[in-house]
Formats: C-alpha cells, structure tokens, sequence
C-alpha cells in the first residue's frame, strides 16, 4: 500500500496548499492538538503566515470504565459532558468534579510543559483551524470542537491530512467546515499513509511552539481573554 506523505512535516505543508483561502488573515488562529498535530500545524502555519498554539484537551473517563467518555476538559478552563453517558450511568456530579479534577491537574502540566509561560492566544471571535495529523474515530477532534466553542470562535475549521471517508464527513456537521487533504477507502489507519509516522515527543512539542512563537508579540498576536465562557 503506497504512502501518501514522507511524514507530518510535509503533510502540513501539502494541508496548506488546502488551506489558502485563510493565508495572511489577522483574524486566523492555528491550534494543534498534540502531540502529532504539532509537527502537521507548525509547517502549515508557517506556510499560511498565522500564529500557532496547542489545544491540549483530556478525555473524562467513567470510574471503572474509562474507556467510555463522559466527557472532557480543554485548554481555557472548559468543560464537557455527555449528557446522555451521564443520565444513562446516573452518574452523581461529585464523581464528574473528581474526574474532572484528576484530569484538569494532568492538563494543567501539560500546558505547561508545552506552553511554559507564555500566555495563550486569543480564541473569541477569530476563525480557528484545528489541526491533527489525522482523524480515524475523530473521538479527540469532536471533543476538541466541542470545548472550542464554549470560547466562543467567530469559525471552526477541522483540518487534516488524511482521515476516514465517513469521519471527515461526520465533522464537517460538527464544524463549521472540514478539510481532509486525502480519505483512502479503506482507511484502517492514520500511521498507514505515513512513511514516517515516529511518534512525536514532549520535547519536540515544546521546540516547535516556541519557534512558531514572533520575537515580539505583534497586532495579530492577540492573547487569551481572561474571561473564560462557562
């Protein structure tokens, strides 16, 4: 079976090419979700003249069944819930709030980990490009969207290199728009249209964040807003 890319490197530069029409914008925010997108967003960023950060968002798992989502937490404070896990399970709201605190500390260190000092940009009323390095389920990337707009976006953008046929159609309902520069039938799997599909460590998260960051925070580098909708 015949790769599509060399690795995450050129796949955000051949996304970029698909992502043309949001080139230079001043209202145009790139977020990744690590640690594979970062590699995918850095070079489509860079390529597309945006500014660049990381969405880190954590899965809710119910006790003894974490597997099953129940919901999830993001970057910005933003918080989740499957409803329907949640009635269907009874599940009591002193079980989400520990879960949700469990799992808020780990994204809190990754963030940091990631991020170090620097603030977060801006999200509210910016088009915002989610990027990964590929959507098979599309589990993260529908949580990922979902958290997103609790920080009220002007547009989300879903983009990846390559994903399921079915899953990029099924996230072109939940964003405002979808984009999946390949979707081979049959898929089977992100790693398979990579030649190198290595997996991407903290380190190389943290170097890629801070080169994509300006020297000097310029008119399009427009911070987090310290209200955060709940």
């Amino acid at each position: 079976m015949p790769t599509a890319f060399r690795d995450r490197n050129e796949a955000g530069r051949l996304l970029a090419e698909k992502l043309a029409a949001y080139a230079g914008r001043d209202d145009v925010l790139m977020l990744a979700l690590p640690r594979g997108g970062v590699p995918v967003a850095y070079e489509a960023a860079r390529a597309l003249d945006v500014p660049l950060d990381v969405l880190v968002v954590r899965k809710l798992g119910v006790p003894g069944h974490e597997e099953l989502a129940m919901g999830a937490i993001a970057s910005g404070g933003v918080l989740v819930l499957n409803e329907e896990v949640v009635r269907m399970l009874q599940i009591p709201k002193h079980v989400i709030e520990a879960v949700a605190e469990e799992e808020g500390r780990e994204l809190a260190r990754r963030e940091r980990l990631y991020r170090g000092d620097r603030p977060a940009y801006r999200v509210r009323g910016r088009t915002v490009i989610l990027v990964d390095d590929g959507l098979a389920t599309g589990s993260t990337m529908r949580a990922a969207v979902a958290a997103l707009r609790r920080l009220a976006p002007a547009r989300i953008v879903v983009a990846v290199p390559t994903a399921a046929r079915e899953t990029c159609d099924e996230m072109s309902r939940e964003a405002d728009e979808c984009i999946c520069d390949i979707t081979p039938d049959p898929f089977y799997a992100v790693g398979l249209w990579y030649e190198d599909f290595s997996q991407t460590t903290d380190d190389e998260v943290r170097e890629l964040l801070v080169r994509a960051r300006p020297p000097v925070e310029g008119s399009r580098t427009v911070l987090h807003d310290q209200e955060t909708p709940r």
